[in-house]
């Protein structure tokens, strides 16, 4: 809907240079139809043909907004009014959703989520990749949004550079993605709480950063977090209180605690705490320590990391075991981790199964088979697929995640998995001519997508299947046209629903060489 001027409202001080060719300008009030949502879960619509990019509004629904800021090709808005609501729209359960930043999506109904993961999935393969998908019953495919991503992305692309639509044609092939795999019970799904502590009105806080700040909102639930999780940092931050823990400034770097980290196996029931400090002394440590056993049983382990940076990342090089035991025991299936304060491992144990079991199945095994799985952290995906495979080998750039994934293999008596560290493009050729050959390979890149060299080297190792487990639908799709160009169809997308009620999605992907 184009905005009329009977809707347009300046404010009686213009405070933003209007842009020359843009219809509208800081602080006018239009009303718009959504007519899609991007990859931060933002409605996209449109005023007078310029694109708007509007929190909170969804698909289908007309809206008054104000516009807070604009660019040449597009602009920001804040949500007024819901003039025409879309059916998917519910109350968000979070008393604290619309101040925390930790969620994006929870006025959404669940099966919204997964219908918008999926087609989010579509967009960047056929709008990156160039490639085909099928079409599906149900299927809300709109060209004029692509149009308008493709202009959002021209500015903040996540894949970096897009394939040059002259360089590649579009796939003729038909490719299937199928609905997204959704969990039963989409809530208190982590296994893991990162809670910033800080001061607030002069006492000590702990909670979540407000969104786009590092205003830390203190609170004692998060809806997605394991319950055990917030109790005890409920119950740490009390006792910090009680013995006048001093609390972490950002601005000035003085006081002791920084952050609280807790981790529970969902299995096993074990929780370890990391207390992340800004110096080495922690005062009343041993009144501490017998605080949080007798208040708070299931904790096995209590480790101290210090991190005297000033910096936004969590921690530091130092961490020590300060009472119990220095890890934690989880399963993903039938599979046993040991889990370290440092440690990576998936916060989502009931979705990872279901993602694993997917790449096991595209990787089509018959305990006859070589795997190489390429980005293998602590070795979660290789240990998977050692159940079903001849031999795995493993690498990954990260010596700690090796030397974690060497332990988790002795853990499970699996010695057909041989791990090693280096970067991937690196140890593969290596491994080319020391006469290994992989029938398979699977890849788990960060969300920047494979490194072009792993590509090349996946091209010339000539693998009957590649499985690829992607974070990232852009950069996912970017690396599926290179694929695609050298010699791989791309089969099978498999959307899976790893963080419910935020935008991110994992997808698995199977290829097979033509």
């Amino acid at each position: 809907m184009k905005a009329g001027n009977k809707n347009r409202k300046h404010d009686s001080v213009q405070i933003e240079k209007d842009i020359p060719g843009v219809p509208v300008a800081k602080n006018d009030e239009v009303i718009i139809d959504i007519i899609g949502m991007n990859h931060d879960g933002e409605g996209v619509g449109r005023a007078e043909g310029y694109t708007l990019f509007v929190q909170g509004a969804l698909p289908g629904e007309k809206v008054s907004v104000k516009v807070l800021k604009t660019k040449k090709q597009y602009g920001y808005a804040k949500l007024l009014n819901v003039l025409k609501a879309s059916p998917d729209r519910i109350a968000a359960p979070c008393p604290i959703y619309d101040k925390c930043g930790g969620c994006q999506l929870q006025h959404l109904s669940y099966e919204g989520q997964l219908a918008w993961k999926r087609q989010h999935v579509v967009d960047a393969l056929e709008r990156i990749g160039k490639l085909n998908v099928a079409s599906s019953m149900g299927e809300n495919h709109t060209s004029e949004l692509e149009t308008v991503q493709a202009a959002h992305h021209a500015g903040n692309s996540e894949a970096g550079n897009h394939v040059d639509n002259k360089a590649s044609s579009a796939s003729l092939h038909e490719i299937t993605v199928l609905p997204t795999l959704g969990m039963a019970e989409p809530w208190r799904y982590r296994n893991k709480a990162q809670v910033p502590i800080g001061v607030t009105d002069g006492g000590l806080v702990g909670g979540f950063y407000a969104r786009g700040s590092h205003r830390i909102i203190d609170m004692e639930t998060c809806l997605i977090q394991h319950d055990k999780n917030d109790e005890v940092v409920t119950r740490v931050k009390a006792i910090a209180r009680r013995f006048g823990i001093s609390a972490y400034n950002e601005e000035t770097g003085r006081g002791l605690l920084r952050h609280v980290v807790v981790k529970v196996g969902f299995r096993t029931g074990e929780m370890m705490l990391v207390l992340v400090t800004n110096g080495e002394e922690i005062h009343h440590v041993e009144e501490w320590i017998a605080a949080i056993r007798d208040e708070l049983p299931s904790v096995v382990s209590i480790c101290q990391n210090v991190n005297t940076r000033k910096t936004n990342v969590i921690f530091g090089d130092v961490t020590r075991v300060l009472w119990g035991s220095e890890v934690i025991y989880d399963y993903i299936g039938d599979v046993k981790f040991a889990i370290s304060a440092r440690s990576f491992y998936q916060v989502n144990p009931v979705q990872t199964e279901v993602l694993y079991g997917k790449t096991v199945e595209y990787a089509g095994l018959t305990g006859k088979e070589t795997v190489i799985d390429a980005y293998c952290g602590i070795g979660t995906i290789s240990l998977f697929l050692a159940q079903h495979a001849k031999e795995v080998y493993g690498v990954e750039i990260v010596k700690e995640a090796i030397e974690d994934a060497r332990v988790n293999a002795r853990l499970n008596g699996m010695e057909q998995v041989t791990f090693e560290v280096g970067a991937s493009e690196d140890v593969i050729p290596r491994w080319k001519e020391e006469g290994i050959e992989a029938d398979v390979i699977v890849v788990d890149p960060p969300r920047k997508g494979c490194d072009p060299r792993l590509l090349e080297t996946i091209l010339e190792m000539k693998p009957e299947r590649v499985v690829y487990v992607s974070c990232n639908p852009s950069t996912l799709a970017r690396d599926l046209r290179v694929l695609e160009d050298g010699g791989y169809r791309t089969v099978e997308v498999q959307p899976v629903d790893m963080f419910p009620h935020t935008v991110h999605v994992e997808t698995v992907v199977r290829l097979t060489r033509m």
